[in-house]
Formats: structure tokens, sequence, C-alpha cells
């Protein structure tokens, strides 16, 4: 007899096994997210510990550098520092703890030394933690110091800008300042109001105009006057030290007699011509005289201090291809004219004479164009008097000048020279000229000018402001402090 055969306890136990499977599988898969899930989590744990430890390696050296600003190799010099311009010390490796001195990770740092003339710091940091070698976070950060070259032009006195002046770059004055030209960057001043020298009556804001309709005076509001601050105008706001360079100056003239530096000593007459060659070399003149008023009538009509043609007469030639110093610095204890053109080179010349006597200051002369061949940051030229800044009587129609500029406890600007009259020649045609373009910076310890009221001087003054000398100034050129900012920062990987 033919039986059915039952198949629904086979069919259960094939049921059950698929759905064991499924769920195991489903499980495992569960269980696998899990552990992926935890560490990813612990990767991105260890990966932000890492950054975290490598960001604390740029705030220590920045800390470092704060208490030793020119260590560039951690402290790990003994004696003199001895800084190469670029160079890539490290690495220097640092254990990093946690709050309860348990070792947790560690920092690596490569420094590069600033190049010749800048103070830009570049530092990379590595950081790292105990938990996993294999993760790791890289920091570049790149700090610096700012020079005293932060401005278009910079005084420490009251200063008056007239019409016809152009500056593009920031202008500020320890002072007032009335500007009536045209400044295409923020204006400011020390004070809030002040006595301006050149118009009567009550006391003006400490940043004014008066070209076209005429400020109000305090306590009236200040109108944006858009026509003249580009950028705006802000007053009262901190004033910038002059006092210091004194100390820069003296400084200066010690690096140049280093075997690196170049020291020119007092001429015996009244003193140098450098002519500055794009082939790294200058050509050197002893100046025995200033050249003559072209009339008897031509003479201190102004009251001008230290008034002279300052321009140059009789010489004789010292000598030629002198190679530009290694470091960059070349001071002359005497009075100095400096022209030609440079490529490729950074170079601060001072004028001074030690030790520091105002019946001796000494001053330097642009007689004649100075320029970069390059307007990159790779020309930079730093000129640093101890008393004026001139330029003479006979200088060029058209005058270019590139440079950075400071007269220490002077002014920087041009003589008044009496054109003279129906009766009288006076100074001639050389008192009145036209145009003088000066691509860098001015500082100014007195009232600057390169014009006057009576249309002499010259016409047309542009100041550009060279923004390469912020943080790439000319070598050994005064900061503002001695405190690190940073500048730049990335993460590389």
């Amino acid at each position: 007899m033919i039986k059915n055969i039952n198949t629904k306890k086979g069919s259960l136990l094939i049921g059950i096994l698929v759905f064991s499977s499924i769920s195991l599988i489903v499980i495992t898969g569960i269980i696998s997210w899990f552990i992926v899930t935890i560490r990813a989590t612990r990767t991105t744990t260890e990966k932000e510990l890492a950054f975290q430890i490598a960001e604390a390696g740029i705030d220590y050296y920045r800390w470092h550098l704060a208490h030793a600003p020119q260590d560039f190799k951690d402290g790990t010099v003994v004696g003199e520092q001895v800084n190469i311009p670029g160079e890539i010390s490290g690495p220097f490796v640092h254990d990093f703890y946690d709050k309860n001195s348990v070792k947790i990770g560690a920092f690596t740092l490569l420094i590069t030394t600033p190049e010749l003339g800048s103070t830009v710091v570049t530092v990379q940091s590595t950081g790292s933690v105990v938990s996993n070698f294999e993760v790791s976070r890289t920091l570049l950060s790149k700090l610096a110091i700012a020079s005293f070259a932060k401005y278009a032009f910079v005084a420490n006195d009251d200063m008056r800008f007239g019409e016809g002046t152009v500056v593009r770059g920031p202008v500020h004055s320890n002072g007032g300042v009335r500007f009536d030209g045209v400044a295409y960057n923020v204006v400011t001043s020390s004070r809030e109001n002040y006595d301006d020298p050149d118009h009567s009556g009550s006391n003006e804001f400490g940043v004014h105009t008066h070209s076209g309709a005429d400020d109000p005076v305090p306590p009236a509001d200040v109108p944006l006057r858009p026509d003249v601050f580009v950028a705006g105008r802000e007053f009262p706001v901190p004033a910038v030290d002059f006092s210091g360079i004194t100390l820069d100056l003296a400084e200066l003239k010690a690096l140049s007699q280093e075997t690196e530096g170049r020291y020119i000593t007092a001429s015996g007459g009244v003193g140098y011509r450098i002519v500055l060659k794009d082939d790294d070399t200058f050509d050197l003149y002893t100046v025995n005289s200033f050249a003559g008023v072209p009339h008897s009538s031509c003479s201190n009509v102004g009251g001008n201090d230290d008034w002279s043609t300052w321009s140059p007469g009789a010489e004789t030639l010292t000598g030629t291809s002198y190679p530009f110093p290694d470091n960059g610095i070349i001071f002359v204890e005497d009075h100095v004219w400096i022209q030609g053109k440079i490529n490729t080179a950074k170079l601060t010349i001072a004028a001074g004479r030690f030790p520091n006597t105002p019946s001796t200051h000494r001053n330097i002369i642009l007689n004649d164009d100075l320029e970069y061949t390059l307007y990159d940051g790779q020309d930079v030229i730093g000129l640093i008097a101890q008393k004026n800044i001139h330029v003479p009587l006979y200088s060029p129609d058209v005058l270019k000048i590139d440079a950075a500029m400071i007269s220490q406890n002077g002014r920087i600007g041009r003589n008044y020279y009496w054109p003279g009259n129906g009766s009288s020649t006076g100074c001639g045609t050389n008192a009145s000229r036209d145009t003088i373009e000066i691509n860098g910076m001015i500082g100014s310890a007195k009232r600057y000018g390169f014009a006057w009221s009576d249309g002499t001087g010259y016409t047309n003054r542009i100041i550009d402001y060279d923004a390469d000398l912020l943080y790439s100034p000319p070598p050994s050129f005064p900061l503002t402090s001695d405190a690190y900012q940073t500048i730049y920062w990335e993460e590389v990987r």
C-alpha cells in the first residue's frame, strides 16, 4: 500500500536554516558596521588630536620666538646664533602630554630661517598620537614681525599734504594731518584735534582737509569726504615710536663693520656719492664741495634749517665696482648722495656720525633717479638718515625714487628755493620742478614736503606704497615690535 510522505517537517527545517543564515549575515553585518564605525570614530578622534598637537607645535614656536626672536634652531645652538637665510633646520621633536602628564603624542618641527631682509619665519609642524602612529596631521604657518615700513607715509610731526599729492597706501602722523590731495588708503593721526599751523581759527580734526569745502571744526560730526579720503580717516589712534630708530642706526653701523658689511668712514670732504649698478656693485665718489647757487639772490629766504643747494659740486673718484655687501648693509659716516639702479638686490644704506651729537648729524641726498629693475619684492632699498633726506636744487624735472626712507631726527623733502621776481633771478628755473614719484615709503620725524605754497618745488607728488616692505623690508630695517604675528596658515597633509 502506497502512503503519502509528510514533507512539512523538512520544509520547516529549511526555512529555519534560511532564516538563521539571513539573521547571521545581518548580525555579522551589524557587528562589522559597529566595528568599522568605532574604528572610524577612533581614527577621526586620533586625527583631531593629531591636528591639535600640530597646532600646539605652531603655538609653541611662536612663544619660543617671543623669547628668542633670532633663534630659528629651537635652542639647539650653543653660543652665538648663526643664521643662514632660507636654511631649513630640524626635525625638532617634542613630546606632548595630557593634563595628567601622560604622553599622548608628539609634534615635529621644521623651521625655515627668513630670507635676507625678510622677517618671515616658516614653521612646519607635524602632530602624531601614541595610540596610532599611522595617523598624523601637518600644518604650515608663516610668522612675521611687521616692519616700520607698514605705512606709505609716517611722521612724528604735524603734516600737510597739498593739492597735487596722491598717496596710495596707509598714512599716519603722531601730529595732526591736513590732507588736500587724494588718499587711497586710510589716513590716521594720534591727535583728536590740533591747531593747524597753516590755518587760523579754532582747533581742527586730527585728520582734516581744506580741499573744496572746508571740514567743520570740533565738536561737529566728521564728514566722510570720499573725494579726499577714499578709504576713510581715523583719529585718535596710538602713536608710532620714532625713538627706537637711534638704537637701530647704531646697530646698522656695527653690522656694516662686520666682514659681511660695508663701512665707509668720513670723507674728509663734504661727503660721498654712491652710484648703484645693476650688476650688484657700486661706484664711490668723494664729494669735495657743494654746487653753487645760480645767482647770489638764491639764498635761504624761507629760513629753512640745514639750507644749501645740496647738489654735489667738485668730486673725485674713490673707487669703482665695489661689490654689494653680503648682509646688505652700507653705513656711511658722512653725508651721502645716492643714485642708480639695482637688479635682484636688497640693500640698506645709512648715513650717520657717532657719538650721537645733533651738530654732527649726517644727511642723505637724492640727486638723481634711484630705481629697481624688478617690482616683485626681489629688489628693495632702505635709506636711513640720522638727520634729513634732501632732494637738492639741481634735481631732475621728473624724479623717480624706489626706496623705503626714514629721517631719524629731521625731515624728508626739498628746501625752499626762491624763484626770484622781475628784478632778481633768485634760484631760477630749478626752483620749480614737475613730478616726483616715490615707490616705497616715507618716515619723517619732522614735517616733510617736496612743494611749497607759492608753487615751487615739485608740482606733482605721487607716493605709492610698496606692500612687499611690510614683512620683507630692507636688511635690518627698523621693526614695529618684537612680536611675531601669524600671516599665513594651512594644512599641507
